[in-house]
């Protein structure tokens, strides 16, 4: 008789079948419900449009497995363990399911018949239990023996209890699966595993009698294990479990390199001081957070020796939300209490303005990030609030906001003018002659920085000799408010996007190409925010393309060794990879060299997201690291497409004295001085 129907204490055992998985759903429910309240405490947000776009990418990245898988060609091999455990464990969640309902109902899925369905589909556990098996022991030798960097001080009483659960199950299921046919003398070839099991029992003349009470009670064994993981999951960090597919399901829809704006006429507060003034999917992503360590162990500022972790940042706004929360509900800490009754303040002691600061915004951590959990967002309204509720932020990035109010653009102290790159080219401006096909936006960096207003140079001199009937703002043009938004200054932003939305639109402007990826992904992907819809396109994009279209021609290379170094705000944000690459490979007598960190995993300069105006006076200089990977690769020029990364290697290369060996150039420097030629046409 199956162990279920059996008798106990004089109790049936479907009494306590039943009562166990009460006890065990019931503590299950009651810590989801909680879990879904205090996310619920988050600002709305409308994540619900495109449902079934959003529920076909669910599906595809999770049965992919590309988010893990892909961290193989970082010769990170813990991707293939959790795809193991992913599928092994998906096959044995089924086989539960079927578990629970069939033998908690009419006690049939623990009655060994031999059946062929009954070995079909133990053989296929028997997989699933050693994929699972492979992965678990995988994960143990990772975390207690190898110890890679991204996991130490992860190697938990926590994510012990966690492979020990996951292992006993998979003993537990071969152990009924043995036992089960030897007690009820059922000769069989599969399952494999469970097979060869019972086959070892029968040949020890262990008693049926006995053979049968060791089934039941591994049987209950493994029943009170599955009960103890559904209890146990959602109070650990094993959570993502769970909250990763609608984490996954409800990722941002919007362009990557587009911040969320805010309503300035109705918010009643800027930014994110509290736990509850976060939205609730940024408190989806706290619960989704896997612990994996990828975002800690690719991101600048952490490899740099500086505090900020992406890894710690969306674990201790976990604890923090998991700590006031239960306060929160019962109605206390709404708006106006005291911080004495919400535990720590978010900002300051949940998360310092060190950590807050020290962000390049590079977007490594959001691209490695295996459920989409969205880093960036959260510090940008932590800055937020710091800058337009607390008026706190480091001097010298007061500094660069100051100048672009006052100025229209953030390099306080310069004595050029919008216009002093362009003497001598025979450039239009606008205000003279609006009748253009392109407009050429220069950005205040290339105008107005002594190394950065080279590639301006180059630039026009490149669009003249293809013929492009371009013209420039001149005076006119200001800063896009780039990095304003970036320091958390949201109003001056959108006084600046309104501004040059307004001015654009009265030369109606359509094309617009600039040299600049934070000029290029602000026009691009934020105006469109306040009614700014132009087609921009990056410098490089245009040079390849005029390259193709044989408007241009490289007669001779800059002859010598160059490594392509992506800005972060071209490549992971726009995803801009090919074309500059094109451009290179296209020069005669050079050779093309990739640095280890290249494309979508390349090492930020340091200058985004505002640093470009904050002094790095914690660990050591992210730009001096690059240079670093740039000698590693034997380069001779290091080519760039940004103005920010292009100043900041060349400070590098400068501080590490290797001015002599190496230099830093911008694309269309390189184009511009390797004779190019314009076709006659006939």
């Amino acid at each position: 008789m199956p162990p279920v129907s059996a008798t106990y204490w004089n109790i049936s055992g479907y009494v306590i079948f039943w009562a166990l998985f009460a006890i065990a759903f019931g503590l299950f429910a009651q810590r989801i419900y909680l879990l879904l309240r205090l996310m619920l405490l988050g600002q709305k947000e409308n994540r619900f449009n495109s449902i079934v776009h959003r529920i076909i990418f669910m599906l595809v990245v999770t049965f992919s497995q590309w988010c893990n898988l892909k961290s193989v060609t970082r010769k990170d091999r813990a991707g293939i363990g959790h795809t193991l455990m992913f599928f092994g464990f998906s096959l044995l969640l089924i086989g539960y399911i079927i578990f629970i309902g069939l033998a908690g109902g009419f006690g049939l899925s623990e009655m060994i018949t031999g059946t062929t369905f009954e070995t079909v589909y133990s053989s296929i556990l028997d997989i699933a239990a050693l994929l699972v098996t492979l992965a678990v022991i995988w994960a143990v030798i990772r975390r207690y023996i190898i110890k890679p960097e991204r996991l130490k001080g992860e190697a938990t009483a926590e994510a012990s209890i966690i492979l020990l659960l996951v292992f006993s199950l998979m003993v537990l299921h071969l152990c009924i699966e043995g036992f089960g046919y030897a007690a009820y003398n059922i000769s069989v070839s599969w399952p494999p595993f469970g097979a060869a099991f019972a086959n070892f029992l029968a040949d020890t003349g262990i008693s049926r009698g006995t053979l049968v009470g060791v089934y039941r009670v591994v049987w209950w064994l493994h029943y009170a294990t599955i009960l103890s993981f559904l209890v146990f999951i959602p109070h650990s960090k094993h959570l993502h479990i769970l909250t990763s597919f609608p984490n996954v399901a409800f990722k941002g829809l919007t362009p990557k390199g587009a911040l969320k704006p805010i309503d300035l006429e109705k918010a009643e507060t800027f930014g994110v001081s509290k736990i509850q003034d976060f939205t609730w999917k940024q408190l989806l992503d706290l619960y989704a957070c896997t612990v994996c360590g990828r975002c800690h162990a690719d991101c600048p500022a952490q490899l740099s020796g500086k505090p900020l972790s992406p890894r710690e940042l969306i674990l201790n706004l976990k604890e923090h939300l998991l700590e006031v929360g239960p306060e929160l509900l019962k109605g206390r800490g709404k708006v106006g209490a005291s911080s004495a009754n919400l535990g720590k303040a978010l900002i300051g002691e949940v998360v310092t303005e060190d950590e807050i600061w020290a962000c390049t915004t590079c977007r490594a951590c959001q691209e490695v990030c295996p459920v989409y959990n969205e880093h960036i967002d959260k510090i940008i309204d932590l800055r937020r609030n710091l800058v337009l509720e607390q008026a706190s932020i480091p001097e010298t990035g007061e500094g660069a906001l100051r100048s672009i109010e006052a100025r229209g653009h953030p390099w306080r102290g310069t004595t050029l003018t919008r216009t002093d790159w362009a003497e001598g080219l025979d450039i239009k401006a606008l205000a003279e002659d609006s009748d253009i096909d392109i407009l050429f936006w220069v950005g205040c960096t290339e105008a107005l920085e002594d190394r950065s207003m080279k590639v301006a140079q180059a630039m026009g001199k490149l669009l003249k000799l293809a013929g492009i009937n371009f013209g420039i703002l001149g005076a006119e043009e200001t800063c896009c408010g780039e990095p304003a938004r970036r320091l958390g200054n949201e109003y001056l932003f959108q006084m600046q996007a309104q501004k040059n939305i307004e001015l654009l639109k009265n030369y109606n402007v359509k094309k617009i190409v600039t040299a600049c990826p934070h000029c290029y992904n602000t026009i691009k992907n934020e105006y469109p925010q306040f009614g700014g819809e132009f087609e921009v396109i990056h410098h490089t994009e245009f040079i390849a393309n005029l390259l193709e279209e044989g408007k241009l021609r490289i007669i001779k290379g800059n002859s010598g060794v160059i490594t392509y170094h992506d800005s972060c705000y071209l490549g992971r944000y726009n995803d801009i990879y090919k074309p500059p690459r094109q451009i290179l490979n296209n020069m005669p007598d050079v050779t093309v060299v990739e640095m280890g960190r290249n494309r979508e995993r390349s090492f930020c300069c340091g200058g985004g997201g505002g640093r470009m105006w904050l002094e790095e006076k914690i660990g050591e200089r992210i730009s001096e690291m690059r240079i670093e990977q740039v000698i590693e690769a034997k380069a001779q020029i290091v080519a760039t497409a940004c103005p920010f990364c292009l100043q900041m290697l060349d400070d590098a290369i400068k501080a590490k004295a290797v001015e002599e060996s190496l230099k830093v150039m911008d694309v269309a420097e390189l184009v511009a001085e390797s004779a190019v030629y314009r076709p006659y046409s006939f």
